[in-house]
């Protein structure tokens, strides 16, 4: 029998990906809605909550996704 040692990635490096790809997303709505704006608006666009928001998530995963990368 051979006894391989399996390295599991931490379960933050896996919640990192995904903030990082929905955060992403998130971001890219957004400068697309600055590209071309929607026709109609909601009552708080001029504050661009999309890019906001998707910036704030974008740097959250990057933390957690680049700090638990080679952790096992």
């Amino acid at each position: 029998m051979s006894t391989e040692t399996v390295k599991m990635k931490s379960i933050w490096y896996v919640v990192g990906l995904l903030l990082l790809i929905i955060g992403g997303l998130v971001l890219l709505g957004g400068i697309l809605n600055l590209i071309s704006p929607p026709e109609h608006k909601t009552v708080l666009a001029n504050l661009r909550p999309d890019l906001w928001w998707g910036g704030i998530i974008v740097v959250f995963g990057g933390i957690l996704f680049f700090s638990h990368r080679n952790s096992h």
